[in-house]
């Protein structure tokens, strides 16, 4: 196992590893202006939402590693404390990346990138056309994490308005994650997309207490063929399952008839069946399976 400490390996190589472990990361667009009218665009992959209430996102515009110059977002910032992020998605991602490229200050990547600069309505900074998800904040706080080279500053920003578009939502007016599509940064010249091919879903336990994988009985906890993320689904039932006797199957009759004769043959059948029905989320007829055993 390779091991690496901080200090002891050059900035740029630290800096590799850690975006290359820790990703895939959204990405942030940010619009910002300067005291003087020009704005600039740029995107930054150390990103996130950490608050609902009040609406808080934080993104990062590193100290550069090279020179240990700093960007002009950040500047901006400090002269104009408001930005739109905007979202980026696989329909823009190529333009992005053209407005990450290190243009003169005073520069437009609107212009040099082609996006379309649409008026804010609460902001100076203008939003992106094409971008699905625009929002428009003020800058709370910018908190710099060090001096030298590849040193963040926190940018703490307060939505005041998003802008979503209408094509994104499903019947219920929430956004339809199969339809956003949108591209994260991962390390080096690496992105990946989230979309239908990609997707799944893990129920959340919320208030439901999962029983857990220590209380599942010990010969399924202890399965040969079961993996710690198929314990995991069936340590989130709330209560322990019983047997119902009202449950039918007819693979699990086939695996009755022909392997009742070998225990340990019949023990795999189960236990890979249930599998299965896990794989398709059919957690509460895997557990019949396995009591069953």
């Amino acid at each position: 196992m390779l091991t690496i400490e901080p200090g002891k390996i050059p900035t740029k190589d630290l800096h590799q590893f850690i975006l290359g472990a820790v990703a895939p990361r959204p990405i942030a667009f940010a619009s910002t202006i300067s005291k003087d009218g020009q704005p600039n665009l740029a995107p930054y992959s150390f990103f996130n939402a950490f608050s609902s209430n009040p609406p808080i996102l934080i993104f990062s515009p590193a100290r550069k590693v090279r020179d240990n110059s700093v960007k002009h977002t950040l500047e901006n910032l400090y002269e104009v404390p408001e930005v739109v992020i905007s979202i980026v998605t696989i329909d823009m991602v190529q333009q992005v990346s053209l407005s990450s490229c290190e243009f003169p200050k005073g520069v437009n990547e609107f212009v040099k990138a082609g996006f379309t600069a649409l008026p804010a309505t609460l902001v100076k900074p203008p939003m992106v056309k094409e971008s699905p998800v625009n929002m428009e904040c003020k800058v709370i706080e910018i908190k710099p994490l060090g001096t030298e080279g590849g040193a963040g500053n926190l940018v703490i920003c307060e939505v005041l308005r998003m802008h979503i578009d209408d094509a994104l939502l499903d019947e219920q007016r929430k956004i339809d994650q199969r339809k956003i599509k949108q591209v994260a940064r991962l390390g080096g010249d690496w992105y990946c997309v989230v979309n239908e091919q990609n997707l799944f879903q893990v129920e959340k336990p919320n208030t439901q207490i999962g029983i857990g994988v220590d209380a599942l009985p010990e010969y399924i906890r202890n399965s040969r063929w079961l993996t710690g993320n198929e314990l995991g689904q069936l340590g989130n039932v709330h209560e322990m399952p019983l047997i119902n006797p009202a449950f039918e199957d007819d693979h699990l009759k086939k695996i009755i008839q022909y392997y009742s004769l070998n225990p340990d043959e019949m023990e795999r059948e189960l236990h890979t069946y249930a599998k299965k029905l896990l794989a398709e989320g059919r957690v509460q007829d895997a557990w019949q399976i396995l009591l069953g055993a």
